[in-house]
């Protein structure tokens, strides 16, 4: 994918090049109209048309849209300074909040696709993110690659679902699958345990352990995050961690401010790889967005020790405000 600079200045001189990049977001990533890019950015909808039209021609956009303006790589370096990552992608805002999963996931999707090699072994988590990261990801078979779903699953299963997106992870690169097949949330720590001692989840754990890559999200403490959503958690359960002094969770394991995990009661009965199994892979990439998770998202770092952030420029701005 061409930069920014590259798209032709004939067709609109006078406009910002970055404009061009922002306008094939909007339309490629977030789906918006012409229209409503043309009130979005203060155009006319005859010069979006231009823009669209010059962002093809350059090769801005082609199949998968993979470009940053000179804000979101600006925003990239600082983070990376600021959280001692080896990367860090930032994707613009969307003009609109519900759609910061499309765009962070379109992201990580895109950035997946290009990471895994032949004779990799994938850890995946799940959520909003994770979900929209599919329709980015090239099917592109690869030799000997296999894919570890890191949560249990739902047994009332509906869009987005942990062992749904690892296995459709799989399927695009021709890996086999393993899956943690036990509920994500069990009645008692006991129970949990007891799990953990089958063989086939054993051995799921100990693959977990030796994965060469893992892509996990953030979830945060709100009434619509996707743990809460999808009636996995009650919503009344939110004044109690909050309580407890949880700002947000990684893997469904709920944690403070400084990335340690709370204790309370529904971290002991979640069945997912924890966190000090996940800090085993040599490589985790955090994928989450949006300004309110800023927070969440700082916790999850320090929780995970991820070396690799992808997000939006909201949530990066807000990040590195609050120094």
């Amino acid at each position: 994918m061409s930069t920014a600079r590259d798209l032709p200045s004939a067709p609109d001189a006078k406009l910002p090049p970055d404009l061009g990049v922002r306008a094939a977001w909007l339309y490629y990533v977030e789906e918006l109209t012409q229209a409503d890019i043309a009130r979005a950015l203060g155009l006319s909808r005859a010069k979006v048309i231009r823009l669209l039209a010059a962002a093809r021609e350059s090769g801005v956009v082609r199949i998968q849209l993979d470009a940053r303006g000179t804000d979101e790589l600006a925003l990239e370096r600082r983070l990376a300074r600021a959280f001692r990552l080896d990367e860090a992608i930032v994707a613009p805002s969307p003009a609109r909040e519900s759609a910061v999963a499309t765009v962070v996931g379109h992201a990580a999707g895109t950035w997946l696709s290009g990471c895994v090699r032949d004779g990799m072994s994938v850890g995946i988590g799940w959520g909003s993110t994770l979900h929209a990261s599919l329709k980015a990801i090239r099917d592109r078979p690869l030799d000997r690659v296999s894919v570890v779903s890191l949560l249990g699953g739902m047994t009332h299963s509906r869009a987005v679902n942990p062992s749904a997106v690892a296995r459709r992870v799989a399927d695009a690169f021709g890996a086999e699958c393993y899956q943690l097949t036990a509920p994500l949330g069990v009645s008692d720590p006991a129970t949990r345990d007891a799990l953990w001692k089958e063989p086939g989840l054993h051995d799921l754990l100990g693959r977990a352990r030796k994965a060469d890559l893992a892509l996990v999200s953030v979830g945060d403490l709100r009434e619509d995050a996707t743990l809460f959503r999808e009636g996995l958690l009650p919503r009344s359960m939110l004044r109690s961690l909050a309580a407890a002094g949880a700002v947000g969770d990684v893997l469904c394991h709920f944690v403070d401010a400084d990335g340690c995990v709370v204790d309370h009661p529904v971290n002991r009965r979640v069945v997912a790889v924890g966190l000090e199994d996940l800090r085993k892979v040599p490589r985790i990439v955090l994928a989450a967005g949006g300004r309110r998770k800023a927070v969440a998202i700082r916790a999850a770092l320090a929780a995970t020790g991820a070396r690799v952030l992808v997000t939006d420029a909201g949530a990066a701005r807000a990040m590195l405000a609050a120094g």
